[in-house]
């Protein structure tokens, strides 16, 4: 029998609310439930001053949801959001902090491994973000094509989609299916070409619109990131959604992040909104590890003559400007919007083409970025020095 929003509305009447004033339901805290091949997804707006101590109800929620016959998994987040009715109680005012004493002052753009609160995913060597300023720009291509470089050169690599809303790895990677579950709790990642792969394409349908608020997206990719058995990765690449939003500030918060690649293509209104994601990572303390310009130049199959349609070198020289590595040029061709189309990355099915060079030259420089930035990090950290 499929899972109903009134048998899942049932079962959420038997939580308790705060301070046991009624059930969540009648209270008016749960947001729309969202049921998609057996999984349900919802919120719980609670009031913000109290979030903390309400991971317990969370947790109650989701557990009689998950009990349902024929519920497959279940995502509950917490939210703050006001809603009227007086749920929202006023957060007193903090005391601004003390200024810290110079020596002790984070040192600026310090890797996000050493900032407070971050916490690793095991066996995870290194994350880094591949993002944009906006959309179509080619992001999702580079992102893969980067991660099929850095294994060409050796690397256990793995892939997060964490465009919630538009997830593009189940097609670049010819992915189909769901993915399987260790003791019904931690799921195991996809796998293609020699990567490890999650996506929230996995566990929905295609055409299945995710009409989610801010809470929910960054509970989705909590548990993507954190409940997936990624077992020993050099090194996870993150393909972002496209601005600067809930999912980017989830990810450079709360996940120690070795570094950032911006994607741009050369005309300036993309390096406008480039500028946006560049000073986001700035503003968190992640590494910038350098910008890609994606559909750099078109070269004529025909004639062989280089036609520049959207301006070149903007990205180029966006990055002097800004003090940060430029990675590369990534020509507009055919080859790599058909085979990106086919589930087949220019990486893989190209291996020895000119573009498959480019990608993986990019993605050496990423990786020696990524290096640096370690050992910068490892130079910052005092030592103690016995006499």
């Amino acid at each position: 029998m499929p899972v109903t929003k009134d048998s899942v509305i049932e079962r959420l009447k038997t939580v308790n609310g705060p301070d046991f004033t009624g059930n969540i339901v009648d209270l008016g805290m749960v947001s729309e439930i969202f049921i998609a091949d057996g999984k349900v997804f919802f919120s719980i707006t609670v009031p913000a001053a109290r979030a903390q101590e309400m991971e317990p109800l969370r947790a109650a929620a989701e557990r009689v949801v998950k009990a349902i016959p024929g519920v497959a998994g279940a995502i509950v987040a917490l939210t703050a959001e006001k809603k009227g009715g007086g749920m929202e109680a006023p957060v007193p005012a903090r005391p601004a902090p003390r200024p810290a004493p110079a020596a002790s002052r984070p040192v600026p753009h310090a890797p996000a491994s050493q900032s407070h609160g971050k916490r690793g995913v095991p066996g995870i060597e290194a994350i880094i973000a591949v993002a944009s300023g906006k959309g179509g720009v080619g992001k999702s291509t580079t992102a893969v094509n980067i991660a099929l470089g850095l294994a060409a050169n050796g690397l256990r690599v793995g892939v997060l989609d964490a465009d919630i809303y538009g997830p593009s790895m189940p097609r670049l990677l010819d992915i189909h299916g769901r993915p399987q579950t260790v003791d019904g709790k931690i799921l195991k990642p996809m796998e293609n070409y020699g990567l490890k792969v999650m996506s929230m394409g996995f566990l929905v349908d295609e055409e299945t619109p995710m009409i989610w608020r801010g809470p929910m997206v960054m509970s989705a990719l909590t548990q993507m990131l954190r409940e997936v058995e990624w077992g020993r990765l050099d090194v996870l690449v993150v393909d972002m959604p496209p601005g600067t939003g809930d999912a980017q500030l989830t990810m450079a918060q709360q996940v120690p992040l070795a570094g950032a690649v911006i994607v741009s293509t050369p005309q300036d209104l993309a390096l406008i909104d480039a500028r946006k994601g560049l000073n986001m990572f700035k503003k968190v303390d992640v590494p910038l590890l350098g910008i890609v310009e994606n559909m750099s130049y078109f070269i004529a199959p025909d004639t062989g003559k280089r036609y520049d349609i959207f301006g070149h070198g903007g990205a180029r020289r966006e990055a002097e400007r800004l003090g940060v590595t430029f990675l590369g040029e990534v020509p507009l061709e055919m080859g790599i919007r058909e085979s990106s189309d086919a589930g087949t990355p220019v990486v893989v099915s190209k291996p020895d083409g000119a573009e498959a060079k480019i990608y993986r030259d990019i993605a050496g420089k990423v990786w020696d970025r990524v290096n640096e930035e370690r050992g910068a990090a490892a130079a910052a950290v005092p030592s103690i020095v016995f006499e």
